[in-house]
């Protein structure tokens, strides 16, 4: 589904990621591990389009992607989340969610004047996919309040909503239960594999162990911007250059 192949990128004379090459399958959870800097969230940088690669190439279900913008990456179906959510702090929980769809026929301007009853149709449809994964992640009872009065896990929520409510191939998420509390770190896991059940394919960065067990069913390890190991979560964890990536023995 993604293949990366021979990617690079150095920021000065620090290789970020070096010659990186690997393949994500379909319907399967995948993980990408490794110590602080090794290069992961620069990955899903080169991945989405925030930064361009020095080298290599990049495949989204046989298309080539590497070098285009981001928001052309999302229509090729690739939507992210980051180590600190981007919510719009001063818009309502749902105004957020209906900012998510893509190609929203009201984007045109002037399917304004010709096109306002599909227009008042597609408004129709998506807030009422909005409400309903309002209320799948759990904040139904917030859905008017502004996302900055959200708590922080909240936020994490909503931005998984969001990622739902544009209907992508492929999810990234980076770092989705860092900095939240363990009931809320279990719901988002509860969420992910209910929406693995609907199709969806996830590549997730996250330092939790537990939840790089539990949930995927493949991992990567990145280590000074190399890919120094794949498998099981099981296996890995047993991997020595696993282990002499994060303590050093």
């Amino acid at each position: 589904m993604l293949e990366i192949k021979g990617l690079s990128k150095s920021f000065g004379g620090i290789h970020a990621v070096s010659n990186c090459s690997f393949g994500l399958k379909d319907y399967v959870i995948t993980g990408l591990i490794g110590p602080n800097g090794s290069g992961k969230t620069t990955l899903f940088n080169l991945i989405t389009g925030s930064i361009p690669p020095d080298k290599g190439e990049i495949y989204f279900k046989g298309n080539r992607i590497d070098g285009l913008l981001p928001y052309k990456v999302a229509q090729h179906g690739i939507i992210r989340t980051f180590q600190l959510t981007r919510i719009f702090p001063k818009m309502t929980v749902l105004e957020n969610m209906l900012l998510a769809p893509l190609h929203q026929t009201g984007e045109i301007l002037w399917s304004l004047w010709v096109k306002r009853r599909r227009i008042r149709d597609e408004e129709k449809a998506y807030r009422e996919k909005a409400l309903g994964l309002i209320e799948t992640v759990g904040l139904s009872h917030l859905k008017d309040q502004f996302a900055e009065n959200l708590s922080y896990g909240q936020q994490k929520l909503l931005e998984l909503g969001r990622a739902f409510m544009a209907d992508p191939k492929m999810i990234l998420l980076d770092e989705p239960t860092a900095g939240i509390n363990p009931s809320l770190i279990r719901k988002i896991m509860e969420l992910i594999l209910k929406m693995k059940e609907s199709g969806k394919v996830f590549f997730i960065i996250e330092h939790n162990m537990g939840v790089i067990i539990e949930l995927c069913d493949w991992v990567f390890v990145l280590d000074n911007g190399e890919k120094i190991a794949e498998g099981k979560p099981k296996e890995i964890q047993n991997d020595p250059r696993v282990i002499e990536a994060y303590w050093g023995v």
